[in-house]
C-alpha cells in the first residue's frame, strides 16, 4: 500500500502530529499533498517549556511545564514534520446524528432481485402506448397552408396576413349599406383570373 493511500485512509481523523522542534500539534486531517503538508482543523499545540525563578531566570534542574495554546486552522510543512499518530476518529457529522434522532418509520425493508420471482407485466404505463392526442406536437390547424385571398393561398413571395386581419362579419345590429343588394341564391364568384368580356361595340 503506497503512502499516498495510507494518508487517504485517514483523512478527517484526529491526529498528533510531532514536528522537528519537539513541538506537538493535535487536530482533524483536512487534506495532505506529496510533499506531506498537512491541513489540521482545531489544531492545539503543546509544548514543554522550562520553568522560570522569580528573577526571570530558568534553573538547569527546572522541572518541564507543559503549555497548550489553541491554533485553529494551520497548515504544517512537510519537510518539519518527524512522526504522525493517530490520536481519535473522525468527529461525527451533522447528517450522521439527524440520521440518530430520527424515529423508524412503519416501512418494512425486503430484498429485491434474485430469488423474488417477477410480477407479470400488468400493461404498458400510462404515457407509454403511444402518442397522445393534442400532447407532443402541434395543433391540426397550425399544420394547414395558410388561406387567404377567397380560400387561395398568397402569392409567391407574398406574406400572408396576420391572423386577425381577414374579413370579419359586420358586428351584430349593423346591416349592409343602403342600396345594397344581397346577391341572389346560387351566385358564384368569377373564378381567378377571369376577365370580363369588352363591352360591345369595342
Amino acid at each position: 500500500m503506497s503512502k499516498s493511500s495510507k494518508m487517504a485512509n485517514i483523512v478527517n481523523y484526529r491526529l498528533r502530529v510531532t514536528l522537528s522542534d519537539s513541538r506537538v500539534l493535535t487536530g482533524q486531517m483536512l487534506a495532505f499533498d506529496k510533499y506531506m503538508n498537512l491541513v489540521l482543523a482545531d489544531c492545539e499545540e503543546f509544548r514543554k517549556v522550562k520553568q522560570k525563578s522569580k528573577d526571570g531566570k530558568s534553573k538547569e534542574g527546572a522541572k518541564l511545564q507543559d503549555v497548550k495554546r489553541t491554533l485553529g486552522l494551520v497548515i504544517l510543512r512537510g519537510e518539519t514534520i518527524v512522526s504522525i499518530s493517530i490520536d481519535g476518529p473522525p468527529p461525527p457529522s451533522s447528517d450522521d446524528r439527524s440520521r440518530s434522532n430520527m424515529m423508524a418509520g412503519p416501512g418494512m425493508g425486503r430484498p429485491m432481485g434474485r430469488g423474488l420471482p417477477a410480477a407479470p407485466p400488468m400493461g404498458a404505463v400510462p404515457g407509454l402506448q403511444g402518442p397522445v392526442r393534442g400532447v407532443g406536437g402541434p395543433a391540426p390547424g397550425m399544420m394547414a397552408p395558410p388561406v387567404a385571398y377567397g380560400g387561395r393561398p398568397p402569392p409567391p413571395g407574398m406574406r400572408p396576413p396576420p391572423p386577425g386581419m381577414g374579413m370579419r362579419p359586420p358586428p351584430p345590429g349593423m346591416g349592409p349599406p343602403p342600396g345594397f343588394r344581397p346577391p341572389p341564391p346560387g351566385f358564384r364568384p368569377p373564378p381567378p383570373g377571369y376577365r370580363p368580356p369588352p363591352p360591345p361595340g369595342q
